[in-house]
């Protein structure tokens, strides 16, 4: 193949986020098509033996097997390294693959963990119930408190681990403070971005190692593929998360990446879109609900932080209803526009009921610490007329007596 000018760091590193969505990591064959090819292929043949011994030993460029690279997976690596102004990236087949991934290619037993308490509800799991199995600690905390990661660090303790905005209680985490914390003591601090993207936010320059994505969401944006996506050091990607990566499995097919490729170029524009949609219905719910969890309004308690660092707050936010799970279930029944479904970034609204769906697998204590109510309902905001989508909501709220 031939390596386009999106191939070139000195050409690319010069462009802005939104053209190195559409031009980033760009590879071209003889062919010279416009739009990336998808390498649909298992294997790879060679001239000779020497040179797959050479490959494989790391002394000559080239494909070995598409667990390990794939042309178009390596594009959209290359693209999302881009966007994000990171030194390497790796693609997973999910974003719970780049969750697990990210934390156990870099743990060991006896090692401790420090997480923000309120997560997706299978990162949680993983840390409540995967980790401990193998004999690594995890200690959840509050974390919108930067002393309370303070107060958790041990002298075993080898990673932050944090969302912001959080799922689904829109918790956000003063990225500076705490990735500055984290480097100060030697731990490593990784970023949950997938309600933001780098088109919103762009935590590795507010002093994050890794950043972990599920690409699922606002990078496809269209609910086709699941995806997921490890940035940070060259020397991390490489040599912590790669040998992982090559001998466990979970890399993305081309078909994924191609299509994760193609939502890229439109990211920029679905993600302000939405978000700035998102305002205008969270403004409407603020006269409707007792409570509305969005930090794009000026009535959150942590608005001024979350523009400090973020773009815009994105296009997913909660809210709460009077009456626990029967009303906030009830509200969903009586929609009529938007979709009842647990995916999130999507460019169709979305609403679902964490308790019962995304943090189900966690026990009632636990999302009672979380935040997450009986009452509470996530609202993914797409790309239809807002006044449609605030018609929608204000009649199944009298619909059912609210």
């Amino acid at each position: 193949m031939k390596r386009d000018t999106g191939q070139n760091r000195a050409i690319t590193s010069k462009w802005r986020p939104a053209t190195q969505a559409v031009r980033g990591g760009t590879w071209r064959s003889e062919q010279g098509e416009t739009s990336e090819a998808i390498f649909v292929t298992s294997g790879y043949s060679y001239d000779d033996a020497q040179s797959v011994a050479a490959r494989f030993a790391g002394e000559e460029p080239g494909m070995t097997y598409s667990r390990t690279q794939n042309p178009t997976v390596q594009m959209l690596e290359e693209r999302i390294a881009l966007m994000e102004g990171a030194e390497a990236c790796r693609v997973q087949a999910s974003g719970m693959a780049a969750m697990s991934a990210a934390m156990l290619c870099y743990l060991s037993a006896g090692d401790h963990m420090v997480i923000a308490r309120a997560a997706f509800g299978p990162t949680r799991w993983v840390t409540d119930n995967l980790l401990p199995r193998f004999g690594i600690e995890v200690t959840p905390v509050d974390g919108r408190d930067n002393d309370a990661w303070a107060k958790a660090i041990k002298p075993n303790t080898k990673m932050f681990f944090f969302e912001t905005p959080a799922n689904p209680t829109m918790d956000i985490v003063d990225i500076r403070a705490v990735c500055a914390l984290a480097r100060e003591h030697g731990i490593l601090s990784v970023v949950d971005n997938a309600f933001a993207s780098s088109a919103l936010q762009r935590p590795l320059e507010l002093g994050a190692d890794v950043v972990a994505y599920a690409a699922t969401k606002l990078m496809d944006g269209q609910g086709r593929v699941l995806a997921g996506a490890v940035c940070g050091s060259a020397d991390f990607i490489n040599n912590k998360l790669l040998p992982y990566q090559r001998n466990t499995g979970p890399i993305l097919s081309p078909f994924s990446a191609w299509v994760v490729l193609k939502g890229l170029e439109t990211l920029d524009l679905r993600a302000v879109k939405q978000s700035e949609n998102a305002l205008e219905v969270g403004r409407f719910l603020e006269q409707r609900v007792p409570r509305v969890l969005f930090p794009g309004l000026p009535s959150h308690p942590q608005h001024a932080l979350t523009m400090s660092q973020m773009r815009y707050a994105g296009p997913i936010f909660s809210f709460e209803v009077e009456g626990g799970r029967d009303k906030a279930m009830a509200v969903l029944n009586a929609l009529s526009l938007i979709d009842i479904s647990n995916n999130i970034g999507d460019a169709k609204s979305l609403m679902t009921h964490p308790a019962s769906t995304t943090h189900s697998s966690l026990s009632p204590a636990v999302r009672a610490d979380m935040g997450v109510t009986e009452g509470m309902v996530r609202i993914n905001v797409g790309l239809e007329d807002p006044q449609d989508l605030i018609d929608d909501l204000d009649q199944a709220l009298t619909q059912v007596g609210l």
